[in-house]
Protein backbone atom coordinates (compact mmCIF):
# COMPACT_ATOMS: atom_id res chain seq x y z
CA UNK A 1 0.00 0.00 0.00
CA UNK A 2 1.06 3.49 -0.91
CA UNK A 3 1.27 5.72 1.71
CA UNK A 4 1.86 8.94 0.01
CA UNK A 5 -1.97 10.75 1.46
CA UNK A 6 -0.93 10.26 4.91
CA UNK A 7 2.03 13.14 4.49
CA UNK A 8 2.40 15.24 7.44
CA UNK A 9 -0.92 14.08 9.26
CA UNK A 10 -1.46 14.00 13.22
CA UNK A 11 -3.11 10.70 13.42
CA UNK A 12 -4.46 10.33 17.46
CA UNK A 13 -4.74 6.90 18.93
CA UNK A 14 -7.06 7.25 22.30
CA UNK A 15 -9.02 5.03 24.38
CA UNK A 16 -9.10 2.84 28.05
CA UNK A 17 -6.49 1.37 29.24
CA UNK A 18 -6.46 -1.97 27.42
CA UNK A 19 -7.53 -1.56 24.08
CA UNK A 20 -4.21 -1.65 22.42
CA UNK A 21 -3.59 2.26 21.99
CA UNK A 22 0.32 1.77 21.84
CA UNK A 23 0.32 -1.73 20.24
CA UNK A 24 -1.54 -0.35 17.34
CA UNK A 25 -0.22 3.09 17.70
CA UNK A 26 3.31 1.85 16.83
CA UNK A 27 1.86 -0.09 13.82
CA UNK A 28 0.75 2.84 12.27
CA UNK A 29 4.05 5.06 13.25
CA UNK A 30 6.21 2.00 11.39
CA UNK A 31 4.49 2.05 8.42
CA UNK A 32 3.96 5.69 7.97
CA UNK A 33 7.40 6.05 9.07
CA UNK A 34 6.32 9.04 11.62
CA UNK A 35 7.41 9.58 15.11
CA UNK A 36 4.99 8.64 18.12
CA UNK A 37 4.37 10.94 21.02
CA UNK A 38 3.24 9.34 24.13
CA UNK A 39 1.15 12.00 26.09
CA UNK A 40 1.66 9.94 29.56
CA UNK A 41 5.37 9.98 28.70
CA UNK A 42 5.53 13.75 28.60
CA UNK A 43 3.17 13.74 31.39
CA UNK A 44 5.87 11.65 33.55
CA UNK A 45 8.87 13.67 32.28
CA UNK A 46 7.02 16.98 33.50
CA UNK A 47 6.21 14.96 36.49
CA UNK A 48 2.36 16.04 36.06
CA UNK A 49 1.00 12.92 37.69
CA UNK A 50 -0.12 12.69 41.00
CA UNK A 51 -0.24 8.87 42.10
CA UNK A 52 -2.98 8.31 44.08
CA UNK A 53 -4.40 4.48 45.63
CA UNK A 54 -6.16 3.01 42.21
CA UNK A 55 -5.53 5.73 40.17
CA UNK A 56 -2.91 8.93 38.90
CA UNK A 57 -4.47 12.00 38.76
CA UNK A 58 -2.77 14.82 35.87
CA UNK A 59 -2.36 18.31 35.45
CA UNK A 60 -4.15 18.42 32.03
CA UNK A 61 -4.16 22.39 32.11
CA UNK A 62 0.10 22.05 32.06
CA UNK A 63 -0.02 18.94 29.95
CA UNK A 64 -2.10 20.95 27.07
CA UNK A 65 -0.36 23.95 27.47
CA UNK A 66 3.05 21.86 26.94
CA UNK A 67 1.12 20.38 23.72
CA UNK A 68 0.26 23.62 22.50
CA UNK A 69 3.84 23.86 21.89
CA UNK A 70 4.78 21.00 19.74
CA UNK A 71 4.72 20.22 16.49
CA UNK A 72 2.61 17.22 15.84
CA UNK A 73 2.92 16.45 12.18
CA UNK A 74 4.00 13.54 11.05
CA UNK A 75 3.62 12.10 14.17
CA UNK A 76 1.10 9.67 15.99
CA UNK A 77 -0.20 10.95 19.10
CA UNK A 78 -1.20 7.95 21.99
CA UNK A 79 -2.95 8.48 24.87
CA UNK A 80 -6.05 8.05 26.83
CA UNK A 81 -5.75 11.58 28.04
CA UNK A 82 -5.98 12.97 24.19
CA UNK A 83 -9.16 14.15 24.06
CA UNK A 84 -9.09 16.37 26.91
CA UNK A 85 -5.21 18.04 26.14
CA UNK A 86 -5.37 18.77 22.38
CA UNK A 87 -7.06 21.15 20.49
CA UNK A 88 -9.19 20.24 17.16
CA UNK A 89 -6.88 22.07 14.72
CA UNK A 90 -3.83 20.15 16.31
CA UNK A 91 -5.06 16.62 14.61
CA UNK A 92 -6.06 15.45 11.65
CA UNK A 93 -7.69 12.48 12.78
CA UNK A 94 -8.88 11.14 16.10
CA UNK A 95 -8.89 7.41 16.94
CA UNK A 96 -10.96 6.23 19.22
CA UNK A 97 -9.96 2.37 19.91
CA UNK A 98 -12.94 0.45 22.22
CA UNK A 99 -13.14 -2.66 23.24
CA UNK A 100 -15.53 -5.65 24.79
CA UNK A 101 -15.54 -4.99 28.47
CA UNK A 102 -15.82 -8.52 28.87
CA UNK A 103 -12.56 -9.45 27.33
CA UNK A 104 -11.11 -5.91 29.38
CA UNK A 105 -11.91 -7.50 32.56
CA UNK A 106 -9.30 -10.15 31.79
CA UNK A 107 -6.98 -8.23 30.66
CA UNK A 108 -7.22 -6.14 33.85
CA UNK A 109 -6.69 -9.21 36.01
CA UNK A 110 -3.63 -9.93 34.26
CA UNK A 111 -2.36 -6.77 34.95
CA UNK A 112 -3.26 -6.99 38.20
CA UNK A 113 -5.21 -4.07 38.61
CA UNK A 114 -7.20 -3.82 42.13
CA UNK A 115 -11.17 -4.23 42.15
CA UNK A 116 -11.96 -0.64 41.86
CA UNK A 117 -9.87 0.18 39.30
CA UNK A 118 -10.82 -2.57 37.07
CA UNK A 119 -14.62 -1.79 37.11
CA UNK A 120 -13.93 2.28 36.79
CA UNK A 121 -12.02 1.65 33.38
CA UNK A 122 -14.38 -0.84 32.49
CA UNK A 123 -17.32 0.98 33.13
CA UNK A 124 -15.71 3.96 31.72
CA UNK A 125 -15.92 1.99 28.55
CA UNK A 126 -19.04 0.79 28.60
CA UNK A 127 -20.70 4.33 29.32
CA UNK A 128 -18.19 5.47 26.14
CA UNK A 129 -16.69 8.14 28.45
CA UNK A 130 -13.75 8.82 26.60
CA UNK A 131 -15.68 8.34 23.38
CA UNK A 132 -17.92 11.07 24.60
CA UNK A 133 -15.39 13.55 25.10
CA UNK A 134 -13.68 13.10 21.70
CA UNK A 135 -17.18 13.09 19.66
CA UNK A 136 -18.22 16.04 20.94
CA UNK A 137 -14.96 18.10 20.75
CA UNK A 138 -13.85 16.11 17.40
CA UNK A 139 -16.89 15.90 15.80
CA UNK A 140 -16.19 14.19 11.95
CA UNK A 141 -12.10 14.04 12.95
CA UNK A 142 -13.48 11.64 15.67
CA UNK A 143 -13.81 7.75 14.55
CA UNK A 144 -14.45 4.41 16.58
CA UNK A 145 -12.90 1.37 15.44
CA UNK A 146 -13.91 -1.80 17.55
CA UNK A 147 -10.31 -4.34 18.37
CA UNK A 148 -12.56 -7.40 19.82
CA UNK A 149 -11.63 -10.26 18.62
CA UNK A 150 -9.26 -8.60 15.75
CA UNK A 151 -5.69 -8.88 15.00
CA UNK A 152 -3.50 -6.05 14.98
CA UNK A 153 -2.91 -6.01 11.48
CA UNK A 154 -6.55 -6.17 11.43
CA UNK A 155 -7.20 -2.74 13.02
CA UNK A 156 -4.06 -1.33 11.62
CA UNK A 157 -6.01 -2.17 8.24
CA UNK A 158 -9.33 -0.73 9.19
CA UNK A 159 -7.70 2.40 10.78
CA UNK A 160 -5.92 3.08 6.84
CA UNK A 161 -8.43 2.48 4.87
CA UNK A 162 -11.11 5.14 7.10
CA UNK A 163 -8.37 7.65 6.41
CA UNK A 164 -7.13 6.65 2.75
CA UNK A 165 -10.68 5.86 1.45
CA UNK A 166 -12.71 8.04 4.12
CA UNK A 167 -14.65 4.80 5.22
CA UNK A 168 -16.75 4.90 7.90
CA UNK A 169 -15.66 3.56 11.61
CA UNK A 170 -17.49 1.15 14.22
CA UNK A 171 -20.60 2.05 16.05
CA UNK A 172 -20.26 0.54 19.54
CA UNK A 173 -23.00 0.44 22.17
CA UNK A 174 -21.77 -1.95 25.19
CA UNK A 175 -24.22 -0.48 27.63
CA UNK A 176 -26.62 -2.37 25.17
CA UNK A 177 -24.87 -5.60 25.62
CA UNK A 178 -24.30 -5.13 29.25
CA UNK A 179 -28.04 -4.70 29.77
CA UNK A 180 -29.08 -7.60 27.34
CA UNK A 181 -26.28 -9.84 29.11
CA UNK A 182 -28.45 -8.38 32.26
CA UNK A 183 -24.87 -7.76 33.64
CA UNK A 184 -25.38 -4.37 34.85
CA UNK A 185 -24.61 -5.82 38.44
CA UNK A 186 -21.30 -7.37 37.40
CA UNK A 187 -19.90 -4.12 36.39
CA UNK A 188 -21.46 -1.42 38.36
CA UNK A 189 -22.29 -2.99 41.09
CA UNK A 190 -21.06 -0.17 43.78
CA UNK A 191 -22.93 2.36 41.74
CA UNK A 192 -26.10 0.38 41.74
CA UNK A 193 -25.77 0.12 45.68
CA UNK A 194 -24.83 3.84 45.73
CA UNK A 195 -27.58 4.61 43.43
CA UNK A 196 -30.54 2.64 45.53
CA UNK A 197 -29.03 4.28 49.20
CA UNK A 198 -29.69 7.53 47.38
CA UNK A 199 -32.92 6.62 45.79
CA UNK A 200 -33.92 5.28 49.10
CA UNK A 201 -33.10 8.09 51.40
CA UNK A 202 -35.15 10.32 49.14
CA UNK A 203 -37.92 8.50 49.75
CA UNK A 204 -37.59 9.14 53.40
CA UNK A 205 -36.80 12.72 52.96
CA UNK A 206 -40.36 12.66 51.33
Amino acid sequence: MSYNKFHSMSIVITGNPGVGKHTIAKEIAKNLEYSIIDINQIAKDMDLFEENQDTNDVDTEKLKKNLNNENLTGSVIVGHLAPYVLDKHQVKIMVILRRSPYDLITTYKERKYTDKKSKENTGSEILGIITHEALSKFQEKAIQVNTSGKSIEGVVKKITSIISDNIEGDKVDWLDLVVKNNDLKKFFVDWLNNALKFVQILVWNF
